[in-house]
């Protein structure tokens, strides 16, 4: 029985589909911006949702291909902060069969750590970082999820509300930064144990792009990515680099996606200021996350 997962995302619009067993049979990642403008409007584009749209209606067709007995899909930050949510979840709805679920970034972080936790050590403490568009999740656990609490940081959200230069200036920069730092005080009240120095692990688009541009991957590479290990003296000198670049020379570093070279300096600020303040040296990447996490419910619930 294939099921399939769809995360609809502040920048992207991710589909996963497996066999019964949770093998793996089609992934793919749609950067479609649904959160464009969303944190000044509190409502979804238009042209933001035409893009979200057009890519249910590709993710229709594949799932239709791949004879897919159940498909969950969920909404996350964006969609969580708009006024006009229902009226894109019609016309969802109507591109993929079934209404996406709107969820708290509490429940986002536990169907990714889910999705996360099912190839680590199983009495390992981990926290796992999950850097957004539009918030970013952090979960704290072991072979049991302790805790999960999520900030309104992410990518885009930084982006629109501090980076307006190109390359963006030193104190837009500062404040980004800053005004993360100043929200971790509130994580570290709901996860004491970040205290025990967990294992860190960083998940998502904006963690793995980090990734791919540190390596030079020139395209995206999952069995690279996956696995591998991030220093914070790589991630500074990933965001010197990308931070001091015009948007026209930036997307032409190897390993950045041209729809992700907007956003990726806010998504580095996010990273930045999470390494700096918890002292983190370095961090374990993973591919897996949200869809594996929600694969995995859907195939416990319908097995």
């Amino acid at each position: 029985m294939n099921v399939a997962a769809i995360d609809i995302g502040t920048n992207s619009t991710n589909l996963l589909v497996v066999d019964g067993a949770g093998n793996r049979l089609h992934r793919e990642i749609g950067l479609t911006r649904l959160g464009q403008g969303v944190n000044e409007r509190r409502a979804l584009a238009p042209e933001a949702i035409e893009r979200t749209v057009a890519q249910l209606a590709h993710y229709g067709d594949v799932i239709r291909s791949l004879d897919v007995a159940t498909v969950r899909a969920v909404a996350t930050s964006a969609s969580r902060d708009a006024s006009n949510r229902e009226d894109f979840f019609d016309q969802a709805e109507a591109m993929i069969g079934v209404r996406p679920t709107l969820i708290s970034g509490e429940d986002e972080g536990r169907l990714a750590y889910r999705g996360v936790a099912s190839d680590r050590p199983a009495d390992e403490l981990r926290l796992i970082v999950d850097i957004g568009g539009g918030s970013t999740e952090f979960m704290l656990g072991d072979a049991e999820l302790r805790g999960v609490t999520s900030i309104d940081v992410g990518s885009a959200r930084v982006t629109e509300m501090f980076l307006h230069g190109d390359p963006p200036r030193a104190e837009e920069l500062s404040n980004a930064i800053g005004t993360v730092q100043d929200m971790l005080e509130d994580v570290e009240r709901a996860l004491p144990g970040i205290a025990a120095r967990p294992t860190v692990i960083g998940i998502a688009g904006t963690i793995t792009t980090i990734t791919a541009v540190e390596i030079g991957l020139p395209q995206y590479d999952p069995d690279r990515v996956h696995g591998a290990v991030l220093t914070r003296a790589a991630v500074e000198e990933v965001f010197r680099t990308l931070a001091t670049e015009s948007l026209a020379a930036r997307v032409h570093n190897p390993g950045l996606p041209r729809e992700r070279a907007d956003v990726i300096v806010g998504g580095c600020c996010v990273l930045v200021g999470v390494l700096r303040s918890w002292s983190i040296d370095q961090m374990i990447i993973s591919d897996r996350g949200l869809l594996e996490g929600v694969c995995a419910e859907l195939l416990e619930t319908n097995g």
